[in-house]
């Protein structure tokens, strides 16, 4: 059983989940159903990217306390055709940030 987490550098655990169960990887990103996620520090914004091929996420904000950063993550509220498994998942990049870590175990 392979477990992904997403963590402030000051241990506030922002999103933890289990491989295919509560997380999917999709394009080498981790995204996280809903409820696997702890939204107390993040925001999510009206800032937006159009990926040509999933469509338009909107950007999520860490507004911890020690821990302020744009864009730690996002979130797919209407997919396009063939990504629909993203949509409302919140999605991280599976590596460490200057505001985040990234682990499995």
């Amino acid at each position: 059983m392979t477990t992904h987490t997403i963590q402030t550098h000051t241990g506030d655990i922002i999103a933890t989940g289990i491989l295919n169960q509560s997380v999917i990887t999709v394009e080498g990103n981790w995204y996280f159903a809903p409820e696997a996620v702890d939204m107390t520090y993040l925001r999510v914004t009206e800032r937006t990217y159009t990926c040509p091929y999933k469509g338009v996420c909107y950007w999520i904000d860490l507004d911890a306390p020690g821990a302020q950063a744009q864009n730690i993550g996002w979130v797919y509220q209407q997919p396009k055709r063939g990504f629909e498994l993203i949509k409302d998942k919140i999605g991280f990049a599976p590596r460490s940030t200057a505001s985040t870590q990234a682990t499995t175990g």
